[in-house]
């Protein structure tokens, strides 16, 4: 079952990885996104899956099914910031400000495919000077790879970004991943080393200040999700795992792991008081970061000199009850 078959979603082609707990389903011509990540194990959906007979509903939030790559996440105050001398004008497409960043639809390039005696993988590839939207708020050209690997029950992303230009230029990126709860969140609990909450303003942007856990404190031990309601921006302990663990209360769960020198930002995200969901969301950068006057070490904002290439690397590991 360590294989890629092909499939489609609204007469895209899909690229589906199989192994003897997962399938993977890839959709990389709307965006590159996982669309569906099946237990075959449980027999379950992990994520939450766009439905076929509403194409619309993904093609103006495709944010909001699988595990969606952002490019930069989070708001942006007036979709206006500075950097290195260049003024950037992104779309405001929240109100008066930007949102989760210039990927959203585009159409990747399946580049490689491999299978192997361990697992299978599809490498896909998208240069951001093929679309004109992208370009025009983001001037110079960057170079996007994803590597999916499957290999039993984990599935290993590695983004790598390669700056194609020629002056430095600001990047994030993060993932706005979807967890199925089934209506039960009194099941279920997320445990995440978080040290403090990032304080957001009234109109959900960041302030730069971090306060403490507080009630979230709980998080350290496993905090249940009954009654939550999060939209919770969280700035992780040093020296600890950039991890997420979300369990069910028979022993059945999962392990959401990110680079821990990149991905210190994370948001828990419920969409109103938690019942289907779960948002597990890791971030190179505080949302807003470069508008916001503390130093890059906290913010996570990144420079991407010419010539350079970085990867980032995150993977989600399911657990079983033994």
């Amino acid at each position: 079952m360590k294989q890629v078959t092909k499939g489609q979603w609204n007469g895209y082609d899909t690229y589906i990885l199989h192994s003897r707990e997962l399938e993977v389903t890839l959709l990389p011509r709307l965006g590159n996104n996982v669309i569906s990540l099946w237990d075959r194990i449980k027999e379950r959906q992990i994520v939450r899956q766009p439905d076929e007979s509403d194409l619309n509903s993904y093609l103006q939030k495709p944010y909001h099914f699988g595990i969606p790559l952002l490019v930069p996440p989070g708001r942006i105050r007036g979709g206006q910031f500075q950097f290195g001398g260049t003024s950037y004008r992104f779309d405001r497409n929240a109100g008066e400000h930007h949102i989760h960043g210039l990927h959203r639809t585009q159409a990747w390039c399946v580049s490689d495919i491999e299978e192997d005696e361990d697992g299978c993988a599809v490498t896909t590839e998208f240069i951001t000077s093929d679309d004109p939207d992208w370009i025009r708020q983001f001037p110079e050209p960057l170079k996007l790879e994803m590597t999916f690997r499957l290999q039993d029950a984990r599935l290993r992303q590695t983004l790598k970004v390669t700056h194609l230009g020629s002056t430095p230029v600001p990047f994030a990126a993060g993932y706005h991943t979807w967890f199925m709860l089934d209506g039960t969140p009194g099941s279920w609990e997320v445990t995440l080393p978080a040290e403090s909450v990032c304080e957001l303003n009234e109109e959900l942007l960041s302030s730069g200040r971090m306060l403490p856990l507080g009630e979230l404190k709980s998080l350290h031990s496993g905090l249940n999700l009954q009654g939550m309601n999060l939209d919770t921006v969280l700035h992780l302990a040093e020296q600890q795992p950039a991890e997420a663990v979300l369990m069910r209360d028979d022993g059945y769960g999962l392990r959401y792991s990110a680079d821990g020198k990149l991905f210190r930002h994370w948001i828990l995200y419920t969409k109103g008081e938690a019942d289907q969901y779960l948002c597990i969301e890791p971030l190179t950068w505080l949302p807003d970061a470069p508008n916001l006057p503390q130093e890059a070490s906290l913010t996570g904002l990144l420079t991407l000199e010419p010539g350079q290439t970085l990867a980032l690397d995150s993977s989600l590991q399911l657990i079983y009850p033994e």
